[in-house]
């Protein structure tokens, strides 16, 4: 199946490792918001896939699937790139959600409760978790953090700073030390939740089945979850 140049049977390489594809793509759509098609990921994926069929070299050591993997990331990410994801309207939401929880835990001394969140932004709960659910993605990573106004493409900007690089600051050992802390200060059920997602490589669906809730419960509840270590994180 493999030679020099590639694989030589490329549609027998797309069938077997199609579910690979599937699964990152479901896996990111956590992460993503919901103007995301999660199979438009999956179509840029396939591409990933295809390309990774035609450059691997089994002589450099690495398994296909461990290679495959990190081309399909890789075109997934190239397609967000070129579509607008992550709105204004979303961070703004999202900075509003952190700010609120930040004050009820500095008031309270504990991790606020989502009644208590809702209660501060003056909204009704039901409300609230759905600006969660809407938001979800919006909160990782804020396009004006890492790039100034005026400029458009956000991921070769990320890809090539070297002050205030995601990666760089997971690598130091003060931030490590404090973002374990803030995971361990979550609730419970987000704990958890986390936990199945990051550690476990489970997907929406996955996660919903061993919580028993909902595939939008469980994005609220990683929304919140983010929103409240973001909030713990700032200054780090």
């Amino acid at each position: 199946m493999y030679t020099a140049t590639g694989i030589r049977d490329k549609e027998q390489c797309l069938k077997e490792y199609a579910p690979l594809v599937k699964r990152i793509a479901h896996h990111m759509m956590l992460k993503l918001p919901n103007s995301v098609q999660v199979d438009d990921i999956i179509q840029a994926g396939m591409m990933g896939l295809l390309e990774a069929a035609g450059r691997y070299d089994d002589l450099r050591g690495a398994q296909f699937e461990t290679y495959a993997a990190q081309r399909i990331r890789g075109a997934m990410l190239d397609e967000l790139r070129g579509s607008d994801w992550l709105p204004r309207s979303m961070r703004s939401d999202m900075r509003r959600i952190e700010a609120a929880i930040h004050r009820v835990q500095q008031r309270l001394g504990r991790a606020p409760l989502e009644s208590e969140i809702a209660k501060e932004l003056d909204m009704p709960l039901a409300d609230y978790q759905q600006q969660l659910q809407e938001a979800r993605g919006a909160q990782l990573v804020y396009y004006e953090d890492f790039h100034e106004e005026g400029s458009n493409d956000f991921f070769e900007s990320f890809e090539s700073l070297s002050e205030g690089n995601p990666l760089e600051l997971l690598q130091d050992e003060r931030f490590r030390a404090a973002l374990i802390g803030a995971i361990d200060r979550l609730p419970e059920r987000e704990r958890m939740m986390m936990g199945l997602h990051y550690e476990h490589d489970m997907n929406l669906r996955e996660i919903g089945e061993v919580m028993g809730v909902g595939e939008s419960r469980v994005c609220q509840l990683h929304s919140q979850a983010v929103a409240r270590l973001r909030s713990m994180l700032k200054g780090h």
